[in-house]
């Protein structure tokens, strides 16, 4: 390795991290790369020497290296074509190491016309990093990019803003470079989203903190990828086990081999074969270490095993394993978004091959609802789609498939089409719900308008003698919020607050019980709620909610909608352990088993607030006691 390495021994079996990259033409994407790889101590000497020389013949002189001109985006445009107009025009993917963890990265074009390029490097990214120029600052392109990235799954995004050397280090202008990037940011629905400041030429912020600009108190690009939390992104609760092929060795042995593609099993649980929905018990989890057979006490993704079962159940390659009580749908009809990748353009006169884990069907392609403008993130009129485009796509196929939603499982969300004849993947594609609100709203409502009360709410609350608020309570299942909120509600009404309570459980019985607990559904919750607080408010009543709401943005929906001097949030600060062994009603235990799907804290994530006007630890405090803070606070 080259003399730059100063990594100490790795650690045993260190993490592994898939991370993808996207930039614009000439904003440095590929010198990033080269940079991380060469700071790190991953360039191999003889490497090394030829880049040098390549770099002189070239004229290039990005950074100095032992006295030569090194451009370190050769490190990446490994191509002839892409060392000749010096962009990269295809997917590269390198493996890199450090002392904390393994990397694979997927360094992708940044051209329109490569669109399938990028879709393809971010499908098993587990965070994208985007380049910005801090001169040019946010384009189409990034947009696409970060659009892209949003739509194949990532859960993080890591906005580079680069060339800062050539702005002075402005700390005002990376700050209205972000701020651009935040502008439209809400639309993508990423759960995790960074911004550097760095200078990939020169190693500002790559590997190394920055003396250049000290008013950056973050971490390095380096720190970001080795210390990212990744180990909540499997999913263990969703059994899903595509077999893949029935193992007979002997008249004795009869396996069901494949890769776990989500959640865990162990030997003894039950598990129901599909499409026949036979059920049995898991007997054996095996492996084979040469040819000695090893029994394993657990499996999780992405494991390839071999399960026996307990009873004797035809089960053929393209059947799947699941959870009796947690299966996926089983369709022949389903909605998707489909990136085409093909010069021939798609047609819908004729079947094409689906492969969707490891089952192949005929699937028919029934319409084209609607285009995607990866540039405005806008909706274009449906059709048929073209190489690069995106659209929401409309399928039948000859045989059931067993599909999660994309958002839910990216494993089994996801598929490709291959053209029957010519065997090539022509399309990517990944499962939706078929019917989102938006499309349910009646068009009707675009004619209704707003009636204004003769009764002002400054006058109700003159009666009352005080002023109506909202104190939105959030946290964990367990944290305590419902017996607070219970108490509180009792504390002010006999102070002579007009209160009501409004409580999750209890408004999913009426006004929200046609809601689900997916993340579309649990804002739509959190909205009616937002509107019903905002309605009691109006009528000078102080309201007490008491919801999970574990998203970030669906809380702020709803202060914007009560009103930022109305909305006091009070985050239930309570440890997940904590919560976890109260369960006083035992759904911790059954999303554990796999019962129930989507639970906050277990296969769902808690964005905790990162400025409530109240926090409080109902692990240290008694009921009373926290009421008493409430009370006081407000």
């Amino acid at each position: 390795m080259s003399s730059a390495s100063a990594n100490s021994s790795p650690t045993k079996d260190p993490e592994l991290v898939r991370f993808s990259t996207a930039g614009s033409v000439d904003d440095g994407k590929s010198t990033l790369i080269g940079r991380l790889l060469f700071d790190s101590g991953n360039v191999y000497d003889d490497h090394l020497a030829a880049l040098e020389k390549s770099s002189k013949g070239n004229g290039q002189s990005e950074s100095t290296v032992k006295g030569s001109a090194l451009s370190l985006a050769l490190l990446t445009d490994g191509l002839k074509a892409e060392r000749e107009q010096g962009i990269t025009i295809d997917v590269a993917y390198r493996y890199f190491a450090t002392n904390k963890r393994r990397f694979i990265l997927a360094d992708a074009p940044g051209h329109e016309q490569y669109t399938r390029n990028m879709a393809t490097a971010a499908s098993t990214a587990q965070v994208t990093i985007i380049l910005v120029d801090a001169e040019k600052g946010v384009l189409n392109q990034t947009r696409r990019h970060a659009f892209i990235a949003a739509l194949m799954g990532v859960p993080r995004l890591l906005v580079a803003i680069n060339k800062m050397d050539l702005v002075g280090y402005d700390q005002k202008r990376f700050e209205a470079v972000r701020d651009q990037f935040l502008e439209f940011a809400p639309k993508l629905g990423i759960k995790d989203l960074r911004f550097i400041p760095v200078s990939a030429r020169d190693g500002d912020n790559i590997v190394t903190a920055s003396a250049h600009m000290p008013w950056h108190t973050g971490s390095t690009v380096m720190d970001y990828l080795e210390t990212i939390y990744v180990k909540g992104d499997a999913n263990l609760v969703d059994f899903r086990f595509p077999v893949q092929y029935v193992l007979r060795p002997d008249a004795k042995y009869r396996g069901f081999t494949g890769q776990i593609a989500s959640g865990m099993i162990r030997p003894g649980e039950e598990v129901v074969v599909l499409p026949s929905m036979r059920k049995s018990k898991v007997r054996s989890i095996d492996v084979f270490d040469g040819a000695e057979l090893k029994h394993l006490p657990e499996a999780q993704p992405p494991m390839s095993v071999t399960l026996t079962l307990e009873d004797e159940i035809d089960i053929s390659r393209g059947d799947m394993l699941a959870r009796p009580g947690n299966v996926p749908e089983i369709k022949s009809q389903f909605d998707a978004l489909v990136v085409w990748m093909n010069d021939v353009p798609m047609t819908t006169t004729k079947p094409y091959l689906m492969r969707h884990t490891t089952r192949d069907t005929k699937a028919l392609i029934n319409s084209v609802a609607y285009k995607i403008d990866v540039n405005t993130l806008g909706r274009l009129p449906g059709g048929i789609l073209n190489l690069n485009e995106i659209g929401r796509v409309s399928f039948t196929t000859t045989h059931s498939v067993f599909l999660d939603s994309y958002e839910r499982n990216r494993a089994t969300g996801s598929f490709i089409l291959i053209h029957p004849e010519t065997f090539h993947t022509v399309a990517a594609g990944m499962v939706i719900d078929r019917h989102s609100k938006e499309e349910s709203l009646d068009p009707s409502q675009r004619n209704l308008h707003t009636e204004v009360s003769l009764v002002t709410q400054s006058e109700r609350e003159v009666r009352s003698g005080r002023k109506a608020r909202t104190l939105w309570l959030t946290g964990l299942s367990g944290s305590g919020k419902s017996s607070i909120a219970r108490a509180l509600e009792r504390k002010l009404f006999e102070d002579g607050v007009q209160i009501y309570r409004l409580d999750g459980d209890n408004l999913r019985h009426g006004l929200n019980k046609d809601l689900g607990f997916s993340q579309k559904d649990r804002g739509e919750n959190i909205r009616r709620v937002a509107e019903v607080a905002k309605l009691f408010n109006d009528a000078g009543v102080t309201v007490v909610c008491a919801f999970i709401s574990p998203f970030e943005r669906d809380r702020q929906q709803a202060r914007e909608i009560i009103g930022t001097e109305r909305f006091v949030e009070v985050f239930m600060n309570t440890p997940l352990e904590v919560c976890e062994k109260r369960d006083p009603h035992g759904l911790y235990r059954k999303a554990r088993s796999g019962e129930i799907a989507e639970f906050t804290g277990v296969n769902s994530p808690y964005e905790a607030p990162k400025m409530p006007e109240i926090s409080i630890d109902t692990g240290h405090l008694t009921i009373e006691q926290a009421v008493e803070v409430l009370v006081k606070a407000i």
